[in-house]
């Protein structure tokens, strides 16, 4: 960690996080399920598709419209991935674009290191309650301010679908037998605890290790990578060098075989017109490739200029690759 700024752990505030890591346990003390796994997968699913869909795309970066109501579903669905409010996350990702792997960018690998990057900075005092400022076009909505704000009451009702879904698969339906039986313990045990982890930590992987490992195709001031292995668990957020020379787009996979499921999604939703106004990438924005990386060492010492590479389209306009 730097030097220079000292964070301080708050484990009270941290309990939940870490407890649960700690619940991952309970799967030593179930038999293993079929059914009980197969919800884990659909539970994960779902909600890495609201992080990457609604937290990261929509509120961090505007990158498509949606009604009201659809905008708060998509907020409790995130909510329910146990990453805190949507605004909060939103806020937060917000400044790092804005100071992306500098000594301002708290989950910065080079600057921070790995692990604090990874998941230290998320249980930090100084990194726990919501910078509004950051976030006010979206703070005028009072319900998403009231699921920020009280951001266990999700994850909460959460749980208690999982104990319904349990408590209803052994009790009701008793002629499921072998692997497709399931009991209260199973199902919490694989879809609220192991699920909920697994999400954690392909979502920290983000800010993690594609900073450090991955492709530069694109010469943006920071060290973000394409890392085509994590873009199939994150849904297409590993491509992630691309995602910070084009922000605001909706779509994270540039080319028709950068696997980007999230943006998949959103078209199909576009079709019957939940969302709409999907923010795609201009092809002389997608055919700008680097030729040379961002040295790491220039990003630590700060001598990198924070400005996005622009691109001369006719001599009366310039386009650059900030978000919009």
């Amino acid at each position: 960690m730097n030097d220079k700024k000292q964070f301080h752990m708050d484990w009270p505030r941290s309990i939940p996080f870490i407890g649960m890591h700690v619940g991952i346990i309970s799967l030593c003390f179930v038999d293993f399920s079929l059914t009980a796994l197969l919800f884990g997968i659909g539970f994960y699913c779902i909600r890495m598709l609201a992080i990457t869909g609604f937290y990261h795309r929509y509120f961090a970066h505007r990158a498509f419209k949606t009604s009201r109501w659809f905008q708060f579903v998509g907020a409790c669905v995130g909510a329910a991935s146990v990453q805190r409010g949507p605004l909060w996350w939103a806020a937060h990702h917000r400044h790092h674009h804005l100071h992306s792997d500098t000594e301002s960018d708290v989950h910065s690998p080079t600057i921070s290191g790995f692990w604090f990057s990874h998941m230290g900075w998320f249980m930090t005092k100084e990194h726990f309650d919501l910078k509004e400022e950051r976030i006010r076009d979206f703070s005028k909505y009072p319900e998403l301010m009231f699921i920020t704000k009280y951001d266990t009451v999700v994850p909460a009702l959460f749980f208690a679908l999982c104990l319904a879904i349990g408590w209803s698969w052994q009790f009701l339906l008793p002629a499921a037998e072998g692997v497709w039986a399931m009991t209260v313990g199973q199902m919490i045990a694989y879809s609220f605890f192991a699920s909920t982890v697994v999400l954690y930590h392909a979502t920290f992987c983000v800010n993690s290790l594609l900073h450090l490992w991955g492709t530069r195709p694109y010469k943006t001031a920071d060290t973000s990578r394409n890392n085509a292995l994590i873009s199939i668990i994150v849904f297409g957020e590993g491509w992630h060098n691309n995602h910070h020379h084009f922000q605001s787009s909706a779509r994270n996979g540039f080319r028709w075989w950068e696997f980007d499921p999230t943006f998949w999604a959103l078209k199909m939703l576009s079709w019957v017109g939940i969302v709409w106004d999907l923010k795609e990438v201009p092809p002389h924005i997608v055919h700008l490739t680097a030729d040379a990386e961002v040295d790491k060492d220039e990003i630590a010492s700060g001598d990198v200029q924070r400005k996005p590479p622009t691109v001369k389209t006719t001599e009366e306009e310039t386009v650059t690759s900030e978000a919009l």
